[in-house]
C-alpha cells in the first residue's frame, strides 16, 4: 500500500480550489458580519459527552472518537458545529436578549453524506439565539439564500418541513408500539417508504398506521397564497388530525411562505416535505433543506432548535443553517488566473521598498529566484518591475514572439 494515499473520502485542497474556497468564506463572513452576527471558534475536539449533549443518537454515529492522553477521557472529534455555537451562548456568553453568531471550520465525519461528498466538510453558518417568533426563521434562511447566491446559484429549492407533525400525530393518535426503533421510524418516513411504514407499524394503533403513511405523501410546492391553496399544506390540513400542536406547526409553516422577505427572491423555490426529517435530531420547529441542481445532497440545512441550551443550562429559542462551504466553492465558475507583477532578485534597497510598497497596495508581486523558472502556478505574471534610471516601473511584459 502506498503511504502517501489518502483515506477514503477524504483528499488534499489544491491551489485554485483553496482560493475559491478561501475567497468565498471571507466573502461570507463579512455578509454575516452586516447583519449583526459575531465570529466564534469553537474548538475542533471536546469531550464526547458535552460534544453530544442534546443531539440524537445519528450524530454520535457521525463522530469520531479517541482517548485523551491526559485525563483518560473519552473525546469526540467534531461532526457538527452547531452544538458547539449552542453551548457558547448558552454558558460562555449567558447574554440575554438576541445574539447572533457565526462560524467556520473543518468537520469530520466517520461516513460521507453521500456518494461524491467528502468525510471532511468545510462548514460555515450562522445562529440566532434568543427569539422565538418566525421572524427568526425568515431572517436565517434569507441569509442563507444570499449566501448561495454570493456563490453564482441562480436556481435553488428549499424543502421546509416541522418536527412539530409528527411529534403532534404520535402524540395524538399514539401510543407508538414500543419496539419501534423512533429512529428506523424516521428514516422510513424520509424515505417515503410507505409498505416500510406499514410493516413497522403493524402493532401500532389503527389510526396511527394510517396517518403516518400519508404524511409521507405530503410533499410539494408550498403554494403563493397564506393559506396554502391547493398546495402541500392545504392536503395536510385535509388529511391530518386538528390537534393543536399539528395546527400550529402548519400555520408558522404558513406564515413562513407567505413572507414578503423570502418571496422577493426570485431564483426560489419552497417546497413542503413534511416527512423530511434528516438532520441530527436537535431540531424542534420548522427544519429546511436546500438544494441545487448541480449536487445530489443538500448544499445546506438548517431549522430551529430550542432544547439545545437547556442541556447547557439554559434553554434559549435557537434557528440557524450551516453551509458544506467545499461544496459551494465547487459550484463557482472557474475564474481567470490572478494578474501579479514579476520582479527580479535584488538586494536593492530601491527594489525592496517598491515591492513593499506595491503588496501593500494589495498587488501580488513574484520574486524571479536566480537561476529558476518559476514554472506554471495560478497566477499570471502580466507586468513587471523594471529599472528607469534610478526608479523601478511597473511596466506591462512585452509579447513573446
Amino acid at each position: 500500500m502506498l503511504r502517501w494515499l489518502l483515506p477514503e473520502s477524504i483528499a488534499d485542497v489544491l491551489p485554485a480550489e483553496a482560493r475559491a474556497i478561501e475567497e468565498l468564506r471571507r466573502r461570507l463572513l463579512d455578509l454575516y458580519r452586516s447583519y449583526g452576527y459575531e465570529l466564534v471558534m469553537p474548538p475542533l475536539i471536546e469531550h464526547l459527552d458535552s460534544l453530544l449533549t442534546g443531539s440524537g443518537r445519528d450524530l454520535g454515529l457521525r463522530t469520531f472518537q479517541l482517548v485523551d492522553q491526559l485525563s483518560g477521557r473519552t473525546l469526540g472529534v467534531r461532526a457538527d458545529m452547531t452544538p458547539q455555537v449552542a453551548r457558547i451562548d448558552a454558558h460562555l456568553l449567558d447574554r440575554d436578549g438576541v445574539v447572533r453568531l457565526c462560524y467556520a471550520g473543518s468537520v469530520l465525519h466517520t461516513r460521507a453524506q453521500g456518494v461524491l461528498a467528502t468525510r471532511e466538510p468545510i462548514q460555515i453558518g450562522a445562529e440566532l439565539y434568543g427569539h422565538s417568533g418566525i421572524e427568526a426563521e425568515v431572517e436565517t434562511i434569507d441569509l442563507m439564500v444570499r449566501s448561495l447566491a454570493a456563490a453564482g446559484v441562480e436556481k435553488l429549492r428549499i424543502d421546509l418541513c416541522h418536527v412539530g407533525v409528527v411529534q403532534g400525530l404520535l402524540d395524538a393518535l399514539g401510543p407508538l408500539d414500543p419496539e419501534v426503533d423512533v429512529d428506523e421510524l424516521y428514516r422510513l418516513l424520509q424515505g417515503k417508504d410507505i409498505p416500510g411504514l406499514h410493516e413497522v407499524l403493524r402493532d401500532s394503533p389503527a389510526a396511527l398506521r394510517e396517518a403516518l403513511p400519508t404524511l409521507a405523501r405530503l410533499h410539494g410546492r408550498a403554494g403563493a397564497g397564506f393559506d396554502g391553496t391547493g398546495s402541500a399544506l392545504a392536503r395536510a390540513r385535509a388529511q391530518l388530525p386538528d390537534a393543536p400542536a399539528i395546527r400550529d406547526a402548519l400555520e408558522r409553516l404558513e406564515r413562513l411562505c407567505a413572507s414578503p422577505v423570502l418571496q422577493r427572491w426570485q431564483q426560489l423555490e419552497l417546497s413542503i416535505d413534511l416527512a423530511d426529517l434528516r438532520g441530527y435530531r436537535y431540531h424542534n420547529g420548522i427544519t429546511f433543506a436546500a438544494y441545487v441542481e448541480a449536487l445530489p445532497y443538500a448544499i445546506a440545512r438548517g431549522g430551529r432548535y430550542d432544547d439545545v441550551g437547556r442541556t447547557f443550562g439554559r434553554a434559549r429559542p435557537a434557528t440557524g443553517f450551516s453551509i458544506e462551504l467545499r461544496a459551494l466553492a465547487g459550484l463557482l465558475e472557474n475564474g481567470a488566473p490572478a494578474s501579479a507583477i514579476r520582479a527580479p532578485w535584488s538586494d536593492d534597497a530601491a527594489l525592496v521598498e517598491a515591492i513593499d510598497a506595491l503588496r501593500a497596495a494589495g498587488e501580488i508581486v513574484v520574486q524571479a529566484l536566480p537561476g529558476r523558472d518559476p514554472g506554471p502556478q495560478e497566477f499570471v505574471c502580466d507586468r513587471e518591475l523594471v529599472l528607469r534610471g534610478n526608479e523601478w516601473i511597473v511596466d506591462p511584459v512585452a509579447a513573446s514572439h
